[in-house]
């Protein structure tokens, strides 16, 4: 990735709904560059898809990020649990005091306790801290 990958994202990040023409006029290459560049991104899987946020008003439901300790040698091998769960956004290995980082969107606070009690009786994890989160800012 260069310079033009990276201004070409940052403006994805800012409106992925932004013309190809104004991407263009913004990082300074053609349409058909951008265009070729985007397509690349996407079939390396550099830009995996794109999303809606919704304002935290119009969700319905409970998030929850998840610090999970394991006794594992890799995070890899307690991975497949989280796969498992539907409810799981993504799952994160990360440095410090936890393991793994994992967010779940339940559609209600029972569901996510439910979720939370079932990766307590997984064998492979030693510890959960569970984060609720309150609002949305950013992202």
């Amino acid at each position: 990735m260069d310079k033009f990958d990276h201004a070409i994202i940052a403006q994805l990040r800012q409106n992925a709904r932004a013309s190809v023409s104004a991407i263009a006029d913004e990082v300074g290459l053609s349409r058909s560059a951008v265009t070729e560049r985007i397509k690349k991104l996407e079939s390396s899987n550099v830009i995996r898809g794109y999303q809606v946020m919704l304002s935290e008003s119009q969700k319905e439901g409970v998030a929850a990020y998840l610090e999970i300790q394991h006794k594992r040698a890799r995070c890899t091998d307690v991975v497949p649990h989280f796969r498992a769960i539907p409810e799981v956004v993504s799952c994160y290995g990360v440095t410090g005091e936890c393991d793994l980082i994992v967010l779940i969107r339940a559609d209600t606070m029972r569901r996510l306790h439910e979720i939370r009690e079932h990766i307590d009786t997984i064998d492979d994890i030693i510890k959960i801290k569970t984060h609720v989160v309150l609002n949305q800012w950013l992202g």
